[in-house]
C-alpha cells in the first residue's frame, strides 16, 4: 500500500526557523487577524449563525489549517462560498443538521487526501468554478437587502426570485439611515485603500459606522437602526465542546449537503492555494491541504462552529503583509482569540446596515463579472456549462447546481475527448513519411492483399470505442488479417477492452486473425491483467507495424 500524501509545511519550516521570520509572520499574523475580524462575525451572521460562531470558526478551523496544512501561507476560516449552502442547510435541518453535515464533509476531505485526489480536484473546468462563485456572489447580494435599506420584513422567502418579490413590496419601509450607514460602509472600503493599504477598509468602516451608530442611539435618541446586539446575545467565551447525534437516516438525508460542502471546500482551498503559490513561488501538497481542511470542518462544529475553508482574501493579505510560514496563521487565530475574549462585547454595537455593506463589496469582489464576461466569448460548450452551474446555484440550490455542473462538464468532456480520437483505415500501402514509431528509409509500407490495417488516434475508452464499431461496418469486403495500430492510444478503459475482445470473438467466427501493433507498457499491462493478452496470443501483439505486418505475411502463408 502507498504512504498517504501527508506532510504538514510547519513542522519543515521549524526546522530552520529563525527570530526574523518570526517578527515578519507575527506583523502578517496580526493584520491578518484584524482583516479576519469584520468577515468572521459577517460571514457568521449571513450564514444565520451568531457573530461569535463566525469567529470560533475563524480561530479553531484557522489554527487547524495553518497547523496541519500543505500550503507555507494559506489562512483558513468561513468563507462567503459557504453562505448560501450553511443557510439553506440551517432552515431544512437546524444547527445540529448543520454540525452533522460539516462533519460529514470533513471526513470525505480527508479521504480525497488520503486517497491523492487533491490534483484531480484542481482539474475542475474554470466555467464551472467561474459559475458557481459568480452564482453564490448574486446569492449574497440579494441576502443583503433587507439589512441594507433596512427594510421591515417578517420573514425572507428562502429562494431568489420571492426574495425580490418581497423586497419591492417593502421597499416603502427603507429606512433611510440605515441605507445610508449602509452606503457609507461601501464608499468608506472602496476609497480606504487608497489612503492605508495595511488597515481594511472593512474594519475602518465597521469602526466609524459603529461610533455613529452609538452616537445616533444613545445621544439623538435616534431608534430603528438595528445592530447586532438586538439580534444577537454575544458570549465572549470559547465554548465547551457538544456531542452530536449521528443515525443512518440523519446521514442519509444530509449526505447531498455534506458532498456540496466537501467539493466546494476542496475547490476554493486549493485555488486559494494554488494563487499562493503563484505570487510565492513556492508549492502547496494539495492532498496536505485537503487533509488538513478535513481535519478542521470534523472539529469546528463540536465547537458551535460552521464549515471553513482556504480564504483567498486573507491568504493574500497574510503575503502581502510578509507572512512566510504557516506559524503566521497560527497567530492570526491567536489574535481573533483575545479579540472574542476581551473585545467581544463590543460587538454588540456594530450596525447590521455595516455588514451588509461589507458583505456587499465582497459579493462584489466574489462576481469575477469581467471573467464572466470574457467566458461568454468562448466555445458553446463552456458558456452552456458556464450559465447552467450560474443559473441552478441562482435560482436553485447549490447543492444541485454542483452535481449537474459536474455531470454536464464530464459529459462535455467525453464529447470533446471522442472528437480528438479518429480512426483510420488503409487496405494497399500506409504512408510513413510523418510517423516516428521506428527508424525507416522507406516512406510506405505495402500492406498485402487480404490485410485491412485500422489506426486509433486517441484514448479508446468509452466514449469511442462504438465509433471503431461504425468504422468497421463501413468496410465492403472481409479481409483475412486485421491489423490494429494502437501506437497513440495512451490508454485503454474496461469498455474499451470490452469492444476489443468483442471485435476478437467476432473476428475468430468470420476467421478473420486479429493482429495488434504499437502496443505501449500501460496498455500491453491491460491486456495482461485482463488475461486477453493470452487470449489473442503474445505472438499477436507486435511492438511496431514492421513486426505487425511480418506477423501477417506468416498468418497468411499457414
Amino acid at each position: 500500500m502507498k504512504r498517504i500524501d501527508f506532510q504538514p509545511v510547519l513542522f519543515d519550516t521549524l526546522k530552520n526557523y529563525s527570530k526574523e521570520k518570526f517578527f515578519t509572520d507575527l506583523m502578517a499574523g496580526i493584520i491578518v487577524g484584524i482583516v479576519a475580524l469584520p468577515l468572521a462575525i459577517a460571514f457568521g451572521i449571513a450564514s444565520g449563525v451568531s457573530p461569535e460562531q463566525g469567529l470560533i470558526t475563524a480561530i479553531i478551523a484557522g489554527f487547524i489549517v495553518s497547523f496541519l496544512g500543505g500550503s507555507n501561507v494559506q489562512i483558513g476560516g468561513p468563507t462567503g462560498a459557504f453562505i448560501v449552502i450553511v443557510y439553506g442547510i440551517i432552515q431544512q435541518f437546524g444547527i445540529e443538521g448543520l454540525a452533522i453535515a460539516t462533519v460529514m464533509a470533513g471526513i470525505m476531505l480527508v479521504l480525497m487526501g488520503v486517497f491523492k485526489l487533491g490534483t484531480i480536484i484542481r482539474f475542475i473546468p474554470y466555467p464551472i468554478v467561474v459559475g458557481f462563485t459568480s452564482g453564490i456572489a448574486l446569492t449574497i447580494f440579494t441576502t443583503q437587502i433587507k439589512d441594507l435599506f433596512g427594510l421591515t420584513m417578517d420573514k425572507v422567502p428562502a429562494d431568489f426570485i420571492s426574495k425580490w418579490i418581497a423586497y419591492f413590496h417593502s421597499f416603502d419601509t427603507t429606512n433611510w439611515i440605515a441605507l445610508g450607514v449602509g452606503i457609507g460602509s461601501i464608499l468608506l472600503i472602496i476609497v480606504t485603500p487608497r489612503f492605508s493599504k495595511k488597515i481594511p477598509g472593512s474594519l475602518i468602516a465597521i469602526i466609524v459606522m459603529t461610533v455613529i451608530s452609538y452616537l445616533l442611539r444613545h445621544h439623538l435618541n435616534i431608534t430603528g437602526l438595528e445592530t447586532i446586539g438586538d439580534r444577537f446575545e454575544i458570549n465572549a467565551s470559547l465554548p465547551t465542546p457538544n456531542g452530536l447525534a449521528f443515525n443512518i437516516e440523519t446521514i442519509n438525508q444530509l449526505l447531498p449537503a455534506a458532498f456540496t460542502i466537501a467539493i466546494l471546500g476542496a475547490i476554493e482551498s486549493l485555488l486559494s492555494a494554488t494563487v499562493a503559490d503563484g505570487v510565492t513561488g513556492h508549492k502547496h501538497n494539495s492532498n496536505t491541504e485537503l487533509i488538513a481542511q478535513g481535519a478542521a470542518n470534523i472539529v469546528v462544529p463540536f465547537f458551535g462552529g460552521i464549515p471553513a475553508t482556504g480564504a483567498i482574501a486573507r491568504t493574500m493579505t497574510n503575503i502581502n503583509n510578509g507572512g512566510k510560514t504557516p506559524v503566521a496563521g497560527l497567530i492570526h487565530a491567536v489574535v481573533l482569540l483575545l479579540i472574542l475574549l476581551f473585545l467581544g462585547p463590543l460587538t454588540k454595537h456594530i450596525p447590521m446596515a455595516c455588514l451588509a455593506g461589507v458583505l456587499v463589496i465582497v459579493s462584489y469582489n466574489m462576481s469575477e463579472w469581467r471573467t464572466f464576461k470574457s467566458l461568454m466569448k468562448n466555445s458553446r460548450s463552456d458558456v452552456a456549462v458556464l450559465l447552467t452551474t450560474f443559473l441552478l446555484t441562482v435560482i436553485f440550490d447549490l447543492t444541485i447546481a454542483i452535481e449537474i455542473g459536474l455531470l454536464l462538464a464530464l459529459v462535455l468532456f467525453m464529447k470533446r475527448m471522442s472528437e480528438v480520437t479518429h480512426i483510420t483505415v488503409a487496405k494497399d500501402q500506409l504512408d510513413l513519411s510523418n510517423e516516428g514509431e521506428i527508424y525507416h528509409e522507406e516512406e510506405k509500407l505495402i500492406v498485402p492483399q487480404g490485410v485491412e490495417v485500422y489506426e486509433i488516434d486517441g484514448p479508446f475508452f468509452f466514449g469511442v470505442a462504438n465509433k471503431f464499431d461504425e468504422c468497421m461496418k463501413t468496410i465492403g469486403d472481409k479481409p483475412r488479417i486485421r491489423i490494429i495500430r494502437m501506437r497513440k492510444v495512451p490508454f485503454m478503459d474496461t469498455t474499451g477492452l470490452h469492444n476489443l475482445e468483442s471485435l476478437y470473438r467476432l473476428s475468430t467466427k468470420e476467421k478473420i486473425q486479429v493482429i495488434l501493433s504499437g502496443v505501449n507498457e500501460q496498455v500491453r499491462a491491460t491486456l495482461v491483467k485482463s488475461s486477453f493478452a493470452r487470449t489473442i496470443g503474445e505472438e499477436n501483439i507486435c511492438s511496431n507495424i514492421h513486426e505487425a505486418l511480418k506477423r501477417a505475411e506468416v498468418c497468411l502463408k499457414s
